[in-house]
């Protein structure tokens, strides 16, 4: 079954920054994270993805990481469990979590695959920072390094620690970091057990907005291709 992967990583440059903002940024990254999971009911925001990969035997190695898709969209999200993460371009997909299921909608397949939200729910990276309010319950924190002006925190996933037996520790990713500044997630890295890297850029975050009824709730049109996986 035809399928791409949407992943999610944060960035964005501030040239004016509130008073609220500067006191934030003198927060670790940890201690920002963890405000805004507290403090963060709904959200929307646009984002740039980006999947990269280093470069194969056969090319030139002094050119870094290489760009092999990218894609650009917008997100919003409900805690506990609801969010929407849109692709526009360059084609239109969108993942949706309406808190009981995920919910996968390929527009030039017209083909929606429908998954109950569990192990498959956690296993995504916009869950990282949407789906739970309370990161620590399935990860350990631990403070990065400052870079490309952010203030990181490191997400170091805890073994198997939901209920069911399924933590954590089963995503497929060997490092998660979150970039921080102004008290909101500005940069996501991820990197899987193969090296491949994932960066997700947010801008335009509004936090707290009301949500009309039905934000989360998606059918599919008619003569779309319908896949029902437990």
């Amino acid at each position: 079954m035809p399928m791409r992967f949407l992943r999610a990583v944060f960035c964005a440059a501030v040239f004016a920054v509130p008073t609220i903002a500067l006191a934030a940024d003198a927060e670790s990254g940890v201690e920002q994270l963890r405000q805004f999971v507290r403090s963060s009911k709904t959200a929307e925001g646009d984002f740039v993805q980006q999947q990269l990969r280093a470069p194969k035997p056969n090319e030139p190695q002094d050119k870094g990481l290489k760009v092999i898709r990218k894609t650009e969209g917008r997100f919003v999200f409900q805690r506990p469990g609801r969010f929407i993460w849109d692709t526009k371009k360059p084609y239109e997909q969108k993942l949706i979590a309406d808190g009981k299921q995920l919910i996968m909608w390929d527009k030039d397949l017209n083909q929606a695959t429908f998954r109950p939200a569990g192990q498959v729910l956690a296993s995504t990276p916009a869950a990282i920072l949407f789906g739970e309010t309370s990161l620590e319950q399935h990860f350990e924190l631990e403070e990065g390094a400052e870079r490309s002006g952010l203030r990181w925190a490191n997400l170091k996933p805890k073994a198997k620690s939901n209920t069911n037996g399924k933590g954590a520790s089963d995503l497929p990713y060997t490092t998660i970091a979150i970039g921080m500044s102004g008290g909101l997630p500005r940069a996501l890295e991820l990197i899987d057990g193969l090296g491949s890297v994932v960066q997700v850029s947010l801008t335009n975050m509004q936090l707290n907005i009301p949500l009309p009824a039905g934000t989360f709730t998606f059918s599919p049109p008619a003569g779309a291709e319908v896949l029902r996986l437990n």
